[in-house]
């Protein structure tokens, strides 16, 4: 190395000083697999995005951009070709390629015992091919407008690594071998994460040499550890703490608009007799009492948006009456938030045979979001008082998810992030008919079904006129206020709290990237 050149190596070091440091990272968001096809989650993709990598990216502000594959033309209708990087090798050193691809298109919908994993989002695909090492072709069985942004959902995995392994061999570090800017170095589950920097990251090696992940449920003790230094960067920020972090001169506060909604539902997947729901002596009802439209409207009335926007969520969140917030595509202003009517809900009520109400329980997870369970609480009050005697039971997302998933439960708490930044993602995902054959509904866990909504939503996909597919988003958005299928609550805001000397981007998909942060 020439004197100059070794000069220029100093003094690159010393205008990056984090270069050899640790980035602390605690969150909220419970991740319950490193196997990143096996729940479609955000703390699990959050994580999954320092590992693996994807063959197209999403930006801050949820638009495509090319990752694993530089370029893609349509051949036809219902024929893609994409271009893949030919500088890109896997954590072990081994060469990434198109057959990485078709292993991951073959095993992400089907990986065993998912709670919610990804047969929605490939469900177009009809199949795939590699004519050479670098050239992949997808073909899907119907035109599909909003293929890139469900690729950019997926994380490709290896074949030399992932044949024949289960999710227990990713958990365990064994086949979570990846092309992301980070590998594995240790994982304890409900603990923390520990990665070390893929210095041969084809897009350049990151500025932390390592990564700790921590995995911090309690709200007042993340706030703790970033003001006592423990922790550079938190998530999920108490809007309780926030005016405390905003005159700390040693703290920054980033944040953005959502594109998840908060969201309650009923079980659908019962006519008779539900778990958790009485008549008002406590007796059980002999009938599902939501397969009535009349009681499932009342509901969504006597909720106040308003109040729950303002005072559960502390101002950091906009009443919804639909799944995507306004400024999203495919939102539509015909279909505002429903008003606020107790005395309507209880004439419904009446009128659907429950004068006096009756009683339930309403599940809700306790650590997935900001002032979740409280949110469910003051829902609970508004039910109350028109009569529908609800309490509330909370617990961690790790064990609320998988119950859920089993149906145990007759009214939950849910949360959906459209981080495809369209309109289509939720119908397709949480209210679309489950149907693990045809890969409907991966995340309708209630399972609600409907011949008509379905009928709907098989035509709105294959529109590949953006105008024309919008408004028929649009009347799949007026189907469901106006049948009720969930309740839409509210629009989150992602805050982030981290300490000066540091610049983050927050995102609207909400997930806490190292990648994303960045020494100022």
């Amino acid at each position: 190395m020439t004197r100059s050149a070794l000069a220029a190596a100093v003094a690159a070091l010393l205008a990056s000083p984090a270069l050899g440091q640790t980035l602390t990272i605690a969150t909220g968001g419970a991740i319950t697999s490193l196997d990143p096809h096996f729940f479609n989650a955000a703390p699990n993709n959050a994580i999954a995005e320092h590992i693996f990598g994807r063959l197209v990216d999403r930006d801050a502000q949820a638009r495509i951009r090319p990752q694993l594959a530089e370029s893609w033309r349509l051949i036809s209708d219902t024929e893609w070709e994409f271009r893949l990087r030919r500088d890109v090798t896997w954590h072990d050193g081994r060469p990434f390629t198109a057959d990485d691809v078709l292993f991951t298109l073959e095993r992400a919908p089907n990986v065993p015992n998912s709670p919610g994993g990804f047969g929605a989002t490939l469900r177009s695909v009809k199949g795939a091919s590699a004519p050479d090492p670098f050239t992949l072709r997808i073909e899907t069985h119907w035109p599909n407008p909003v293929l890139l942004p469900e690729l950019a959902s997926v994380f490709i995995v290896s074949r030399h690594a992932g044949s024949g392994a289960a999710t227990e061999d990713y958990n365990a570090g064994r086949a979570a071998i990846g092309t992301g800017p980070y590998r594995i170095v240790a994982h304890r589950q409900g603990d923390r994460t520990e990665l070390a920097r893929h210095d041969a990251y084809f897009a350049g090696a990151q500025p932390w040499a390592r990564v700790s992940y921590r995995f911090v449920a309690a709200d007042p003790a993340r706030t703790a550890a970033l003001l006592a230094g423990d922790v550079d960067l938190i998530d999920q920020v108490a809007p309780t703490d926030l005016p405390r972090l905003r005159r700390d001169p040693r703290i920054a506060v980033s944040e953005i608009g959502s594109l998840r909604l908060a969201h309650l539902g009923p079980d659908f997947s019962r006519s008779g007799a539900l778990p958790f729901v009485t008549d008002t002596e406590g007796r059980p009802l002999p009938r599902n009492p939501f397969l009535d439209v009349r009681v499932r409207r009342a509901l969504n009335m006597a909720i106040n948006r308003e109040a729950l926007a303002e005072r559960a969520m502390d101002g950091l969140a906009i009443p919804a009456g639909q799944w995507l917030p306004p400024g999203a595509w495919s939102h539509d202003p015909e279909t505002r938030p429903p008003a606020f009517d107790p005395e309507g809900a209880r004439r419904l009520l009446a009128e659907a045979g429950f004068p006096n109400g009756f009683r339930m329980t309403l599940h809700t997870m306790n650590d997935r979001f900001p002032n979740d369970a409280r949110l469910s609480q003051a829902v609970a009050q508004m039910w109350s008082r028109v009569g529908v005697q609800t309490a509330v039971e909370a617990l961690p997302w790790a064990s609320y998810s998988a119950r859920v998933a089993r149906q145990e439960f007759s009214m939950t708490l849910g949360s959906w992030g459209s981080t495809t930044g369209e309109g289509l993602s939720f119908p397709k995902s949480v209210l679309a008919t489950f149907d693990r054959e045809r890969r409907t509904g991966s995340a309708n866990q209630r399972r609600f079904s409907a011949p008509e909504f379905d009928a709907m939503l098989a035509e709105a996909e294959t529109i590949m006129d953006d105008a024309r597919r919008e408004a028929a988003i649009h009347r799949l958005v007026r189907w469901s206020a106006e049948n009720v299928p969930m309740f839409p609550l509210v629009h989150l805001t992602n805050v982030w709290a981290l300490r000066r000397g540091l610049v983050h981007e927050p995102r609207m998909d909400e997930r806490t990237l190292a990648i994303g942060v960045r020494p100022n």
